[in-house]
C-alpha cells in the first residue's frame, strides 16, 4: 500500500465507526421517545376510560388500546385452544396470505419469544420491534469494525517499524562507508604526499604516524557496530582525553590554507572520568566534530570541543560547537530523525546513532543547544 494509505482507511473506518454509533444512538433515544409518548397516552386513555360513565366508554378504550399496541410494531399472532389463528397484527405482507405461512411464522416467533398463555384468549405469539433487532445487529457490525481498526493500527505499527528498522540499517551501513571514507581519503593524501615531496627521513616518519592512526581508525570503524545493541560497558573512560585524541586527528585532516578550519580544544586541569563503553563515546565525538568539519566545508571557520566536570562534581559535559550556517529552525527538532539530513550528501544516521549511544547506552543526553550562529552540541553523562 502507498506510504499513507493505511492511516487513511483507518481515519475512514473510525469516522463511519463514530457516525454509525451517533446516528444509531438518536435513533434509539427518538424510538424510546415515541415509546414513552405512547405509553403515556395509554396510560390517559385508561384513566379517561374509568372516568367516562357513558356507554360503550370501556369498549372504545379497549380499541383505542389495542390500536396503540399495534402501532408499537410488535408482530404477534393469537391462536386458540386448538392453535388457530384467530388474530394478529403487524405480520409481513407475504405471510398474512397464507396458512401454512401463518403457522411457520408463529414457529419463528416462538423462537425469539415464548408466547404469552391466556385461558380465554389462548396463547398470544409475539416477536420483536425492529429496534430489539437493529439492537442485536448493530452492535455486532460495530464490533466488528472495532476490530477491523485494531487489526489495521497492528499492521501500521509494525509496518512502519519495520520501515523504520531497515531505513536504520541501511542507513548504519551507509554511515559506515561515511566513516571509513575520511581515513581512506587521508591514507590517498598520504601516499601522495610521499611519492611527490623529497625523500627525508622526518617527512617519512611524519606521514608514517598519520598513516598508521588512519589504519588504526579503520580497524575501529571496522568493529564498531559490533559494540551497537550488546549490554553496557561500564569501563573507566577519560573524556578528556578521549576528546584530545579525536580533535587531534582532526586537526591534522582540516583545511589548514584556503577556507581554513581551526579546532580547539577546552579541558578541565584535572581528568573527567565516566563509566562507559570508550569506544561508542568516541564514536559519538567524531560523529559530531566531523559533522562540524562538514558545516564548515567551503568557507572555513572555528570548531570548539569542551569538555566540563558535570553538575556537583559528578560525569562529564561535553560541548561540540562551531560557527558555520548551522540548522535552521524549523528543522531543528528533526536532526535526530534516523534518516534525515541537512546536507545534499548526508545519510541523515549519525545523529540518530549518536544519540542512541548516549540515551541508551550510557544513560545520558545528546541535544543541540539553540544559538545565534552556528551549531552547539551538548552531551551530559552521569
Amino acid at each position: 500500500m502507498r506510504r499513507g494509505a493505511p492511516e487513511l482507511l483507518v481515519g475512514l473506518l473510525l469516522a463511519v465507526l463514530l457516525s454509525s454509533y451517533v446516528w444509531y444512538t438518536q435513533l434509539v433515544v427518538n424510538d424510546l421517545q415515541h415509546e414513552s409518548l405512547r405509553s403515556s397516552r395509554m396510560y390517559a386513555r385508561v384513566f379517561r376510560a374509568q372516568s367516562d360513565t357513558s356507554e360503550g366508554a370501556g369498549t372504545q378504550a379497549l380499541f383505542d388500546l389495542s390500536k396503540s399496541i399495534v402501532e408499537q410494531g410488535v408482530p404477534l399472532i393469537v391462536t386458540d385452544t386448538a392453535g388457530r389463528p384467530t388474530a394478529n397484527a403487524n405480520l409481513p405482507p407475504e405471510i398474512a396470505v397464507s396458512d401454512s405461512a401463518v403457522r411457520e411464522y408463529i414457529r419463528q416467533l416462538d423462537e425469539q419469544n415464548a408466547p404469552v398463555v391466556d385461558s380465554i384468549a389462548g396463547q398470544i405469539h409475539y416477536g420483536n420491534t425492529p429496534l430489539v433487532r437493529w439492537l442485536r445487529i448493530i452492535p455486532a457490525l460495530q464490533a466488528a469494525t472495532a476490530f477491523v481498526l485494531l487489526l489495521l493500527a497492528f499492521y501500521i505499527v509494525r509496518t512502519r517499524g519495520n520501515a523504520e528498522r531497515e531505513r536504520v540499517w541501511a542507513g548504519m551501513a551507509r554511515e559506515s562507508a561515511h566513516q571509513l571514507g575520511t581515513p581512506l581519503s587521508s591514507l590517498a593524501g598520504w601516499i601522495e604526499l610521499l611519492e611527490d615531496a623529497p625523500a627525508s627521513e622526518a617527512s617519512v616518519r611524519r606521514a608514517v604516524v598519520y598513516m598508521r592512526g588512519d589504519l588504526e581508525r579503520l580497524d575501529r570503524v571496522a568493529h564498531r557496530f559490533e559494540r551497537m545493541g550488546r549490554e553496557r560497558r561500564h569501563d573507566p573512560v577519560d573524556v578528556g582525553m578521549l576528546a584530545d585524541g579525536v580533535t587531534s586527528y582532526f586537526r591534522a585532516r582540516v583545511p589548514t590554507l584556503a577556507h581554513a578550519v581551526t579546532i580547539d580544544l577546552a579541558l578541565e586541569p584535572d581528568p573527567v572520568v565516566v563509566r562507559g563503553d570508550r569506544v561508542l563515546l568516541e564514536w559519538t565525538l567524531e560523529v559530531l566534530v566531523k559533522n562540524a568539519v562538514d558545516a564548515l566545508a567551503g568557507r572555513g571557520g572555528r570548531i570548539t570541543v569542551a569538555v566540563h566536570r558535570g553538575p556537583e562534581g559528578e560525569g562529564a559535559v561535553v560541548i561540540v560547537g562551531d560557527d558555520g550556517p548551522g540548522v535552521p529552525r524549523e528543522l531543528r527538532r528533526r536532526i535526530f530523525e534516523p534518516g534525515f539530513s541537512t546536507k545534499r550528501r548526508g545519510w541523515g544516521i549519525g545523529l540518530s546513532l549518536a544519540r542512541r549511544i548516549v540515551e541508551e547506552n550510557h544513560g545520558g543526553s545528546l541535544k543541540l543547544v539553540s544559538g545565534d550562529r552556528g551549531a552547539t552540541f551538548e552531551i551530559i553523562l552521569s
